[in-house]
């Protein structure tokens, strides 16, 4: 995976279908924590066995609708994140995942054709310039742009470190 600046990143797309819900994400028995890196270790695995064992840091995920759908948790794009996935491209979300997600620092992007990228592709994602290259496929997508105010929850790594550093904490 390559990234600049939290803005363009590079890696392999995993697919998954329509209403992947957060308890498919990281399943309801490992919220006992909030630690990432446990959380990460879980990723996926009552919807694809083995998946954190698959993937590289950068890899993308790729779902139809409706992704993040179910419990509101914050636990879901913090195992996503913590896993090293760099973004996620759904043709839609639940709406408190979309929030949860910008807040843990996690690009999610909309995207309709997100069904014509296969599993494998290499995608190269411009988050400013609001377009996904697929380098298997030599085509692109485009995406609407992030409000600049969610691009710098993105580059801060999300809502605490963003306030954190508004407040000059470190």
């Amino acid at each position: 995976m390559q990234k600049d600046n939290a803005q363009k990143t590079q890696g392999k797309a995993w697919k998954f279908g329509d209403n992947i819900d957060t308890d498919l994400i990281i399943a309801a028995r490992y919220l006992n924590t909030s630690d990432s890196a446990i959380l990460a270790s879980h990723l996926m695995e009552d919807a694809r066995s083995g998946f954190v064992d698959s993937i590289a840091k950068g890899d993308i995920i790729v779902a139809g609708e409706n992704f993040g759908c179910g419990s509101s948790r914050e636990h879901a794009p913090v195992a996503i994140k913590g896993a090293g996935i760099s973004a996620v491209i759904a043709k839609s979300y639940a709406r408190i995942f979309y929030r949860n997600a910008f807040n843990t620092g996690l690009p999610i992007l909309e995207i309709e054709q997100a069904d014509s990228i296969n599993e494998g592709d290499i995608l190269e994602i411009d988050l400013k310039g609001g377009v996904v290259q697929n380098r298997t496929q030599n085509c692109s997508y485009t995406f609407n742009a992030i409000p600049p105010f969610m691009l710098e929850l993105l580059e801060s790594g999300g809502l605490i470190p963003y306030a954190k550093n508004k407040l000059g904490e470190k």
